[in-house]
This record gives structure tokens, sequence and C-alpha cells, in this order.
């Protein structure tokens, strides 16, 4: 098969397409036929050596496809052979073929198509598990999102008005914004015309934000610190501003503020630590929510362009770049 092989880390130019085996099956596991990759920042992170979930090198970088089901090993139940898919990997996904255990994988229905679902194994279960699981979040709260036009943003956008709360969303230009707005945000900011927390404060009637999901770190999250609510919780869901942030414990203190991780790999295996007992299912039930949420049109996952399988350094380079509104993909 043909896949993206990383042999160095020293970003995408240490990268290259080549033919190489087909993964083995094993038992318990699913060989999935890919016709749709999702790609995200975080891919430049692992291609760099720079993420937690950097596999040994040689290998194929990829975590979020969806397609169809070529080969089941002993022991699979969940789906059938030519049931179409979305699977999440701790890596291989940017290839014609991957194998995957039975438990990242999810039956689709038929409204949603592959690159919709290419959007659901990481990104959209990130922003489920964060603000649902994590977060608690209750109709009638608000929830900030930042970088609320890009995939993370978007997909944080779409959950949080799926469990009722109110969305302010922040982004960098009018165009994002729109975006923002038309996948469910009320209350729009230009970070640049001078940064967020008097307009959340004003938004909120002085109150501010009950939840701020931050995929960017550094001066954002200081920033959203001084315009959280009392008992409010906030979630770093990654530093594309560069800088991780150091937490400031007297504001947490003086305002009963928590600050919430969260690593989604935990729920699916990819981390050291084994998730409890029950986790399969309870991922199996969010997936089975968010894929109907899709269908019933409540979540609507924004591709922005695709390349095929070779022009993956084109697609890391427009996300680098932040003129990607929504995802980028890949198509074999």
């Amino acid at each position: 098969m043909r896949a993206v092989v990383c042999r160095a880390h020293d970003g995408p130019g240490a990268v290259s397409i080549e033919d190489i085996a087909s993964p083995p099956l094993a038992a318990g596991c699913v060989r999935v036929g890919v016709r749709a990759i999702g790609v995200s920042f975080a891919n430049g992170l692992v291609l760099a050596g720079r993420h937690q979930n950097t596999p040994p090198l040689p290998f194929v970088p990829g975590t979020e496809v969806a397609g169809v089901v070529l080969e089941c090993g002993s022991g699979v139940t969940a789906v059938a052979v030519g049931d179409r898919v979305a699977a999440g990997t701790r890596s291989g996904g940017w290839a014609e073929e991957v194998v995957v255990p039975q438990a990242t994988v999810w039956r689709l229905p038929d409204a949603v198509d592959f690159l919709a679902a290419a959007h659901f194994p990481t990104i959209y279960a990130t922003a489920y598990a964060a603000l649902k699981w994590r977060a608690a979040v209750q109709p009638g709260e608000t929830v900030l999102v930042h970088a609320a036009a890009g995939g993370s943003g978007l997909a944080a956008v779409e959950i949080a008005r799926c469990l009722g709360a109110r969305v302010i969303a922040t982004a960098g230009s009018p165009d994002k914004l729109a975006v923002a707005q038309a996948h469910g945000a009320e209350v729009l900011i230009d970070y640049r015309a001078g940064g967020f927390r008097d307009a959340v404060l004003q938004a909120t009637g002085g109150r501010g934000a009950d939840v701020v999901y931050d995929p960017v770190g550094g001066a954002v999250f200081d920033e959203s610190l001084r315009c959280i609510a009392p008992e409010g919780r906030l979630i770093p869901m990654g530093f594309a501003g560069g800088d991780i942030p150091q937490i400031p414990a007297n504001l947490l203190l003086v305002k009963n503020v928590s600050v919430i991780g969260l690593y989604w790999g935990y729920y699916v295996g990819w981390a050291r630590a084994l998730p409890p007992p029950g986790t399969e299912a309870r991922v199996r039930e969010a997936f089975r929510e968010m894929l109907e949420w899709c269908a019933q049109g409540r979540l609507r996952p924004r591709t922005w362009r695709t390349w095929p399988m070779g022009g993956f350094r084109e697609a890391l380079a427009a996300i680098a770049s932040r003129e990607v509104i929504g995802r980028v993909a890949l198509i074999p």
C-alpha cells in the first residue's frame, strides 16, 4: 500500500510517500480501506517530535480516518466487512489501509459521508469529552471558545450548542467569525481589536464565562482567567500560540476556578495509564450520540479543502498559515 512515512523528527521535509507492506491483521482488530484522512495542527507537532503522542521512528502519522471495513480479525463483533466507518488510531492513518482495534471503529449512519466522519475520531471526540464529561456543561451556561473557526474550535462551538450552552466565539477576522456564527456561536469577538476580556464580561453581565475552551494558550489563557465566572472551568486544549501558560494559583483561589486537563488518547488506550473499566462502552455511546447529531444536521463538520495523500505538505502548510477555516483532509 501507499503511505506517508516519517523517518526523522525534522518536520514535513523529512517525510515522504512510500510503498510499504499493509499492516498485519490481529485478533480483535479491523482492517479499514481509507477514503478520507483528517489533518490537524497536532500532526505537524508529531512530525517534529514535539507531541506527547509521537511514535518511535519510522512511523506512519495520522489518527483520524474514515473508510470501509475490508477485513475483520477473530473476535470482532462491533462491525462487519463492508461497513462504512470512522476509525481512530494512535498512528498509521496517512495510508491506503489501516488496522485498528475494534474499540476505536464506529459504524457510520447513512447520512454521514466520509469527509464529515474523518473529523470525529479525535477533534469532535476531544470537544465532546472535554465539554460533556470533564467540564459537565449544563444547559444555559456560557462557553467561551477561542480560535473558534479552526477545526477544534468549530467542533467545540457545535458540541456546546448541542449541550444547550450559549457560545461566545473569538477569532481573528470577520470571515472566521461569520463561520463560527453559522455553526452556532451567538456572541462574536474579533480578538485583533484589542483583547476579549471586556467584551466577554459585557456579554455576560459582568459574571464571565462558565467554561472556556482554549486551543491557543499563552496570553489567551492568561486573559481567559480574567473573564471567567466564579466556579468556572478552563480547559487548555492546546498551545497553538506557541507558549505553554504558567497557571497563577492565586486567581484560581479567589474565584474558585478549575483548570481541567483532557487528553482524548487516555480514553482509547493511547496513554500509558489504562482507562477505568467501562470506558469502551462510554466511548461507543459518545460516538453513537455524536454521529446521530451529525445525521440530524446538528453537527456540521466543515472541510475547507482536500488534497490527495501526496499533498500532505501543502495541507500542513495551510494549517500553519492559519488560513484554514474548519479542517483540511487527505484523500488516498
